[in-house]
């Protein structure tokens, strides 16, 4: 009997086992996908509570979350290079899992986890979020170029409050507009993100909304600010997205973002060697030191 195969210290059970059904895409597959793109992935991730998307047998894209089971408390499961917090709720304290290294991102993957979403904070101050995330997300009937229309809006916003920010693809058709902020309470945060979406929809009401429900906005763009509200999450820079073809949620250069981008390009077998060949388009995330406006 052949042994399991070992990728970066850790040993991978069932490794055949189907995934990506439409790309014959295995277990193993996945465990090497996350190997490939640690580097770039662990700023996005390093230090963070996680809440973990697991698919035990291949994802059906027409069920919601492919048919695949989220994980937001730790447990006892999971490999030891996996870092564990405890974390004070509303109601109880919780365990949960962070992954500081790139043998954790790959014990992950060992897990069956194919999604990793982060908190918007650090877990030594869960509740103080050192980023801002407006979740641009269209409706059905909502083309390509009015998505990056509202993305660059929202970065001329903030920009006129001198806050930079940065965007990435969710691995659907939508964008994430983040932008690092000096930890402040969740609350602070989720109150002035939801002050700038209100302007946007007051800039136009025909096109942008706040409103979550997905009936009735096929034509309209949500600006989903409830990704900084306390405990919530968003994907992860380079997390595998659990839908057909492997899309793969990926930091861009704002030149790059342009009504002929298919964000959909971006999937478990080009990113890698994106990663390889391209300097991280986020570079300067890292180095900036901004507040949030005072009102």
């Amino acid at each position: 009997m052949a042994r399991d195969p070992v990728v970066a210290g850790i040993r991978v059970s069932h490794p055949e086992r189907l995934i990506y059904s439409d790309l014959g895409v295995t277990k193993l597959d996945i465990v090497r996908y996350y190997d490939a793109v640690a580097a770039g992935m662990l700023p996005h991730v390093r230090g963070r509570p996680l809440t973990l998307l697991r698919c035990g047998g291949p994802i059906d894209p027409a069920a919601d979350k492919g048919g695949c089971v989220m994980i937001r408390h730790g447990k006892a499961w999971g490999p030891a290079v996996l870092r564990r917090v405890r974390i004070r709720e509303l109601r109880k304290t919780g365990e949960y899992l962070v992954a500081d290294t790139a043998e954790a991102l790959v014990g992950l993957a060992q897990m069956g986890i194919v999604e990793v979403h982060t908190w918007n904070s650090l877990a030594a101050e869960p509740y103080l979020h050192d980023r801002i995330v407006f979740d641009v997300d269209p409706g059905p009937a909502v083309r390509w170029p009015q998505v990056v229309a509202a993305a660059k809006l929202i970065r001329s916003m903030l920009a006129g409050l001198d806050l930079k920010s940065w965007v990435k693809t969710t691995g659907g058709k939508g964008l994430h507009v983040v932008a690092p902020v000096a930890p402040a309470p969740a609350a602070t945060c989720l109150t002035f993100a939801r002050a700038a979406a209100r302007v946007l929809v007051e800039h136009d009401p025909r096109l942008y909304t706040t409103d979550v429900p997905k009936r009735g906005r096929e034509q309209k763009i949500l600006i989903d600010v409830l990704r900084n509200n306390r405990t919530n999450t968003s994907v992860a820079a380079y997390s595998l997205r659990a839908r057909a073809a492997a899309p793969v949620s990926v930091p861009l250069d704002w030149a790059e973002l342009t009504a002929r981008l298919d964000p959909l390009r971006f999937d478990i077998r080009s990113v890698p060697e994106r990663l390889r060949r391209g300097r991280d388009p986020w570079h300067a995330y890292w180095i900036t030191r901004q507040r949030l406006p005072a009102t």
